[in-house]
């Protein structure tokens, strides 16, 4: 049996769709499909039901992908290990949340892209959660940083860390509720008058504290609205209001006393961040170190 049809078969089941395995390989989609059709031939049996939207296994189709798939990523990884020697052939494509991709993933990974030969260059793009799953599964990222964690078989994850989330105000804002203590006191109704700044008029970060913290909504609308969480910082530190971020991001504002903890849960909100990769190419070493080097990392991060 034609490997190559293999391939573009076992990229297809992965893929769900004829358009986006046709991308990742390189094809046009009318000659996957005529592989495809060549391979059911072949077999005698169909491969795959074509929907509206993508194809969906047959039964004979999931059994022989269980049974190809392996052999076909060890092949991979034969043929890539080939390659590691030279870095200068290696480019790792990295895309992630800009924040933690830029405080987190960037500085572990730099290490990897260092002179003594066995490093390989860089890449990074940000994106959020779906852009970035959506851009790693068309081909343009080897490796993702998601706040999601993705379905279907094309991707796979990994749980990299957990970030706890922290409900933040300048100094004078908790001075004019009456304290830190003034949650315990009153509730979240001791924070009503305080403005809110934000990623997204939807308040995301805030919205996901109160239904955890208070099992509420919270009341004020987002005053300040910035893409970056580093710009939510920047302005709750300078009194626009309070705000939820990750400790990770506002730990040090908080040794500095730039900024107070309003409210210290028993149990405090986290949120969990996954490496993603396509299926199997943790079969390409420079991808595979840079995963495995992550996960280090994220040992000492907590």
């Amino acid at each position: 049996m034609d490997l190559a049809l293999l391939r573009t078969f076992v990229t297809v089941h992965r893929a769900g769709s004829f358009t986006r395995a046709a991308a990742l390989l390189g094809l046009s989609q009318p000659a996957v499909t005529s592989q495809i059709r060549t391979l059911e031939r072949q077999l005698g049996r169909p491969l795959f039901l074509r929907q509206a939207r993508g194809v969906t296994p047959t039964t004979i189709g999931d059994e022989l992908a269980h049974k190809a798939a392996p052999h076909l990523d060890a092949l991979v990884e034969i043929a890539e290990a080939g390659l590691e020697e030279d870095s200068s052939l290696r480019t790792l494509h990295l895309a992630g949340p800009p924040e933690f991709t830029a405080e987190r993933a960037l500085p572990a990974l730099t290490e990897l892209t260092g002179e003594d030969g066995q490093g390989f260059a860089l890449r990074a793009s940000f994106g959020t959660a779906e852009e970035t799953l959506e851009g790693l599964a068309s081909g343009h990222h080897d490796l993702a940083i998601s706040t999601v964690r993705p379905r279907g078989a094309l991707l796979s994850a990994t749980a990299l860390c957990d970030e706890e989330h922290v409900l933040i105000a300048s100094p004078r804002w908790a001075e004019r509720i009456g304290g830190t203590g003034a949650l315990r006191r009153a509730g979240p109704s001791a924070l009503e008058e305080i403005p809110v700044v934000e990623v997204h008029e939807s308040l995301p970060l805030v919205a996901r504290y109160w239904a955890a913290v208070f099992d509420s909504r919270p009341v004020a609308p987002g005053t300040v609205v910035v893409p970056d969480l580093r710009a939510v910082l920047a302005c709750a530190t300078a009194g626009a209001g309070l705000a939820v971020l990750p400790r990770y991001l506002c730990a040090g504002a908080l040794e500095r006393g730039d900024v107070v903890a309003l409210h210290e849960p028993t149990v405090p909100p986290l949120r969990t961040y996954f490496l993603v990769v396509r299926t199997g190419t943790l079969a390409m070493p420079h991808i595979a170190r840079a995963h495995e080097w992550l996960e280090q990392a994220a040992a000492d991060w907590s």
